[in-house]
């Protein structure tokens, strides 16, 4: 990976920046793109004062402007783009109907949907479509993208997320078939439950029940996470392409 440029969108807490540091710790060239300023540029100055090349920006990935401007940073700086990683993503959940004694007491808001469809969707689509006619130009790259369990099988609560974690395997899968014959591989990880900060938050009996839904017995990191991004970035996954890896400690059979 020595060299290579890889944008991380997301990248300045969570899995996103346990792949950020999982690139750089190979030699790559590193772009970390996320709306936390302050957290985002603090992470990349500890990269730089540790001796790897990286660059912030605050990018806001529903923005198309935003986006092509980040994009002409990152090629003005380095020349080139090998790899982009859709990590950023968003939730909001929220029952579709919620009923009590009979009445309905609540509903899934429309801003809770549009959110969650413009950062978790849409910023998919503007980050890709930013980036692909200069790894056409290039001869070639590789696009990874951030699903979820919960875009294969649904979720309670959370018809906004699993609508746009399984609208992002099928762009993926649209994209294996349109980019592959440009040596643009596509493909998209599924994560189980994972111990970000999010969830490391949540009651420990919420958490409890998490792990005991999955076979193998303990919650994901984010190291598991960016590794498999590692992997799929890789030549040693030179033929894999169009597919959907569940990194999730056999959640799906456990479930």
């Amino acid at each position: 990976m020595t060299n290579r440029v890889v944008i991380v969108t997301g990248g300045a807490a969570g899995i996103g920046q346990a792949t950020v540091l999982r690139f750089a710790k190979a030699g790559a060239r590193v772009a970390v793109w996320d709306v936390d300023e302050s957290r985002g540029q603090s992470f990349v100055d500890g990269l730089r004062n540790g001796g790897a090349d990286a660059l912030f920006r605050r990018v806001n990935v529903t923005s198309a402007p935003d986006v092509d401007q980040a994009v002409t940073e990152v090629l003005t700086r380095w020349g080139r783009i090998d790899v982009l990683v859709n990590n950023a993503g968003i939730v909001r959940d929220a029952q579709l109907v919620k009923v009590k004694d009979g009445a309905v007491v609540s509903t899934m808001s429309d801003e809770q949907w549009e959110q969650v469809i413009d950062v978790n969707l849409k910023g998919v689509f503007v980050c890709t479509r930013a980036v692909v006619p200069h790894m056409i130009a290039a001869g070639g790259g590789v696009i990874l993208n951030a699903s979820s369990v919960v875009g294969l099988y649904g979720n309670f609560g959370q018809t906004n997320y699993a609508a746009t974690k399984g609208g992002v395997i099928t762009m993926t899968r649209t994209w294996a078939r349109e980019l592959g014959r440009y040596r643009i591989r596509v493909n998209c990880i599924a994560p189980g439950f994972i111990a970000t900060e999010i969830l490391k938050a949540m009651p420990d009996k919420i958490i409890e029940s998490m792990v005991s839904r999955t076979p193998i017995g303990r919650m994901g990191q984010p190291d598991d996470i960016a590794n498999a991004y590692f992997w799929l970035a890789s030549d040693e996954a030179s033929f894999v392409h169009g597919a959907v890896l569940s990194v999730d400690g056999g959640l799906v059979i456990g479930t």
